[in-house]
C-alpha cells in the first residue's frame, strides 16, 4: 500500500507500482471504439503509460496534452497510453476535441485489474475506486524501466524524467 495525498489529505493505493527491472503486469483495457486491447498488442514497442484519475480534470488533461506533444518526437517505436477510469466515449471526445493524435486513451470500464495489478487503485477518500496519478515506462520487452507515483494527486508528473526513460 502506498500513501499519497489529495489536497493534502492522506489517501492510500492498493499496493505499489511494479518494480523497475520486473516484467510489467499484463492488462486488457478498452479503446474508444469499445474494442479490447492488451499489453501484447504493443509488443516490440516502448510504452509510456500515463495513468490518470480522469481526463475530466485540469491536471489529467494537461498531462495528456504534454505527453501528446512529447510523443511527436518519440517516433513510431514508442506508444503513449493514457489510462483512466473514464468511459471510452469520454476519452475519445476529449482526445478529439483537444486534437490529441499521438496518445491512445484506454479505459478500465470493463476491468479494474489494471489498477490493482499496477498498485494504483485508490482505496479510500473521495476518489476511491479510480487510479492514482502515475507514470510507468516499459521497454520493448515489457520490462519496467521507470515509474513515478505522483505524491499529490493535484500535481503533474515529472515529464522530463518519464520522457528521458523512453529514449
Amino acid at each position: 500500500m502506498a500513501t499519497i495525498t489529495l489536497r493534502g489529505a492522506t489517501i492510500h493505493t492498493n499496493g505499489e507500482l511494479p518494480k523497475v527491472g520486473t516484467p510489467a503486469p499484463a492488462f486488457t483495457l478498452t479503446r474508444g471504439d469499445l474494442g479490447d486491447v492488451s499489453l501484447a498488442d504493443y509488443k516490440g514497442k516502448k510504452k509510456l503509460l500515463n495513468i490518470v484519475p480522469s481526463l475530466d480534470t485540469g491536471v489529467c488533461a494537461a498531462s495528456a496534452r504534454k505527453f501528446n506533444e512529447a510523443a511527436k518526437a518519440l517516433g513510431d517505436q514508442v506508444v503513449v497510453l493514457v489510462v483512466s477510469a473514464d468511459l471510452p466515449f469520454a476519452q475519445s471526445r476529449f482526445c478529439t476535441g483537444e486534437q490529441l493524435e499521438n496518445v491512445i486513451g484506454l479505459s478500465m470500464m470493463r476491468d479494474k485489474n489494471f489498477a490493482k495489478d499496477y498498485g494504483v487503485l485508490i482505496q479510500d477518500g473521495p476518489l476511491a475506486g479510480i487510479c492514482a496519478r502515475a507514470v510507468v515506462v516499459l521497454d520493448r520487452d515489457d520490462k519496467v524501466i521507470y515509474t513515478q507515483l505522483v505524491p499529490e494527486i493535484g500535481e503533474e508528473p515529472d515529464y522530463d524524467q518519464a520522457i528521458a526513460a523512453v529514449h
